[in-house]
């Protein structure tokens, strides 16, 4: 696959790093969001990063300023017809996603590679509004996307395997390490990590240990980097208690239905460290206050 120009959807946290990846990988990069506000926000996340490498000596001055002007930021939909590769990354909601690959497969150039960056819907029905589905994968990232090697490739029922191979490439192509998952909810690694952050969740709801005893536990018994509770605040416990739900819908099974306290602080608005609280409460730099 000989792609030279990347559209990407979504100029969040995660869709900002996923930009901040292409470019870094050489690619001509498109980063979109509804409106130039929240444009100018991945905007500001990527230069900070890029200067924070550039400042630890990560990168050059040069390299900096080379990935900076691979970056275009933009609101329309105009430049989707240029690209090789178009990445959506927005939030995860099923509808949203199919609304804009039902606006967007249309204008896309034949034989480009369309992509949802999905944590847990379904590849097939996403794709169901795209006029080729076979061009149609999973590229899902992890979050910080400029720091994991992994990403996920997930495969649609009308993937292509030229699809699969093309996807492949470009993750390789952007330092990527990849893996391949059929079309289940949650597919490889959250099938197994999220449900672990529930079960967590019920643990300490259930009195049975502290947040630090739970999270101790997990790093030292088993050689995690930190804590499932931990975890979940970093990730977000919306984001957690949603790749839940999808689980408890899609598999019909008790098992994956997420703990109570789980929904009760989504409903609170206690969503981990965007908020400054969660299972811990953190300062405006997210670092835990004690």
């Amino acid at each position: 696959m000989n792609a030279k120009t990347v559209f990407v959807i979504g100029a969040g946290a995660m869709g900002a790093g996923i930009a901040q990846v292409v470019a870094t990988g050489g690619f001509k990069v498109y980063l979109n969001d509804v409106t130039m506000d929240r444009v100018a926000r991945g905007q500001k996340q990527i230069t900070n990063n890029i200067n924070r490498n550039v400042t630890k000596g990560k990168m050059t001055p040069e390299e900096g300023t080379a990935i900076l002007g691979r970056l275009t930021y933009t609101d329309s939909y105009d430049k989707v017809a240029e690209a090789d590769v178009v990445i959506e990354a927005i939030f995860e909601n099923l509808d949203a996603k199919k609304a804009i690959f039902q606006k967007i497969g249309p204008m896309a150039k034949e034989g480009a590679l369309l992509a949802t960056n999905t944590s847990s819907l379904s590849l097939t029905a996403i794709g169901s509004v795209v006029p080729h589905p076979e061009r149609f994968i999973g590229i899902h990232f992890f979050n910080p996307a400029p720091v994991m090697k992994l990403v996920e490739l997930v495969v649609g029922l009308k993937t292509s395997p030229e699809t699969i191979a093309d996807a492949m490439e470009f993750g390789k192509k952007l330092g990527k390490d990849p893996v391949v998952s059929k079309d289940s909810p949650g597919f490889l690694v959250n099938r197994c990590l999220v449900v672990m952050l529930n079960e967590a969740i019920c643990l300490y709801s259930e009195g049975v240990g502290s947040a630090e005893d739970i999270d101790k536990g997990m790093m030292l018994g088993c050689n995690h980097p930190m804590g499932p509770l931990t975890l979940a605040d970093m990730v977000g416990l919306d984001i957690v208690s949603a790749v839940m739900e999808c689980f408890y819908t899609g598999f019909a099974d008790s098992k994956y239905r997420p703990a109570l306290l789980l929904r009760k602080m989504v409903e609170a608005g206690t969503l981990g460290i965007k908020t400054g609280q969660g299972f811990y409460k953190y300062d405006a730099n997210g670092k835990k206050v004690k």
